[in-house]
């Protein structure tokens, strides 16, 4: 599924289980051979090898941040042996969404041009920290599965300028990041909410008849603790930023 991540977004991501090989056994990882990204021949850095460490169990560091897998238990292998990696239906709400211009030089192709920060469904949301935070890049060529599960105000883009039912204005970038016109960070707006400009444009009708009809009932505070039962998470103590 191709969409632009936006943060909040509730996924499940899930990849085919692929054939690969043992590299390296360790107390706590499994080194197995990279089946789906090549080497990039113009990276100054250290040549990437091939080879990637994933987690051998939930015992060991970094199990909760990594969504890969490996069939059958790193217990039951041995360097060489045949097996699999692949990612089991896992659900993640994004935190964060990077992009990087040029793209970073990782060792490996392609080159990442954005990067996706997330967290798994029960894990608190926590803006701007990196504990038990993963990360992928969404081009990377890998034959993963997204399906967008729930994203909290869906109805608005990033930009757009709103007036509430106390008709202060507000612009939007995410369900956690509002911006009051008039400075003062005090109560979330008030619902329903009247769209006023899109793209920098006063007429999207079509666009404004939808936000008006997705507030009509409901409130912000509904709208973030749907999210957080869906997240398994207490729902964001957020205010509006000034």
């Amino acid at each position: 599924m191709a969409f632009e991540y936006r943060v909040g977004d509730i996924i499940e991501m899930s990849c085919p289980f692929t054939e690969t090989r043992v590299n390296e056994l360790t107390a706590d990882e499994v080194v197995v051979e990279w089946p789906w990204w090549t080497a990039d021949p113009d990276s100054d850095g250290t040549p990437w090898n091939g080879l990637r460490p994933l987690p051998a169990g939930p015992e060991t560091p970094g199990w909760d941040r990594e969504v890969f897998r490996i069939r059958p238990r790193a217990a039951d292998l041995d360097v060489g042996a045949t097996c699999q990696v692949g990612i089991p239906p896992t659900v993640l709400h994004v935190i964060e969404v990077r992009h990087f211009d040029p793209p970073r030089e990782t060792g490996w192709l392609p080159r990442p041009r954005r990067a996706v920060e997330y967290r798994r469904i029960g894990q608190p949301f926590e803006p701007g920290t990196a504990e038990q935070t993963g990360s992928f890049d969404p081009d990377d060529g890998i034959p993963r599965r997204i399906e967008l599960r729930f994203r909290p105000y869906a109805f608005l883009e990033p930009g757009d300028e709103v007036a509430d039912a106390r008709a202060r204005v507000w612009r939007f970038e995410t369900a956690w990041d509002l911006h009051p016109f008039d400075g003062r960070a005090e109560d979330p707006p008030a619902w329903p909410l009247m769209l006023l400009t899109r793209h920098g444009d006063s007429d999207d009708d079509a666009a404004a008849v939808d936000v008006v009809e997705a507030t009509q009932t409901g409130s912000h505070h509904e709208e973030l603790a749907r999210w957080a039962e869906l997240a398994g998470v207490d729902e964001p103590e957020t205010e509006p930023a000034e």
